[in-house]
């Protein structure tokens, strides 16, 4: 990594589509959300992050378990948390809800990093990816300016010009069907990753998410 960075996991969703249920915990091939996504990053961050508001609930996972600072629930508001108590200069920012998550585009990210740009984003034609994304630190203020305003779109808040966008191309090479920003939002999604891991244990050709 040319950069130090940090890791952080977004547990503190609103869950509302799951009737309350808390969403890290559905389990995708017998194994808790959480549990795929640490299993991933736990390896590449030696400062790993977790920002829920139920901190009791995680503490069976080797995590630096924080509770959102803003009591405004957002994704943004989830991402002032992972600045402010990050380690290093950049943290890398993923949802708790992404069951394929893969090490090699996680790395693709954090290897891209550059100082010149408060955010580095992958970027699909499907569209761009704030939630599996790296941010610069120093970005905590303009931030919490936003949340104070109630300003709360991420794509927003790191302008395109202070951004570096990483490309399909790119993000294929390490993730050829890009099934690292496949989220659960529902239990149709829910149903769909089943099929989906059943399908890539079969050894079965699948579709891009």
């Amino acid at each position: 990594m040319k950069i130090p960075c940090s890791g952080a996991i977004l547990a503190g969703g609103m869950n509302s589509r799951f009737g309350g249920r808390e969403k890290a915990f559905v389990k995708v091939g017998g194994r808790p959300l959480i549990d795929r996504i640490y299993t991933v990053c736990r390896p590449l961050f030696s400062d790993l992050i977790l920002v829920t508001n139920n901190p009791a609930a995680y503490l069976a996972w080797d995590l630096n378990i924080v509770s959102d600072l803003f009591s405004r629930r957002s994704s943004l508001t989830g991402i002032h948390t992972a600045l402010f108590y990050a380690a290093n200069p950049y943290v890398f920012v993923v949802a708790c809800d992404t069951p394929f998550l893969q090490p090699a585009l996680v790395a693709s990210v954090v290897d891209a990093i550059d100082a010149r740009f408060d955010a580095i984003m992958p970027e699909t034609t499907k569209g761009r990816e704030p939630l599996c994304a790296a941010y610069a630190t120093r970005c905590l203020h303009a931030v919490e300016q936003n949340l104070w305003q109630d300003k709360l779109k991420i794509q927003r808040t790191f302008k395109p010009r202070r951004t570096k966008f990483l490309p399909e191309t790119l993000l294929r090479r390490k993730d050829p069907l890009l099934r690292s920003f496949f989220n659960i939002n529902t239990p149709a999604d829910l149903d769909a990753a089943e099929q989906m891991l059943a399908a890539a244990e079969a050894g079965e050709t699948e579709t891009t998410p």
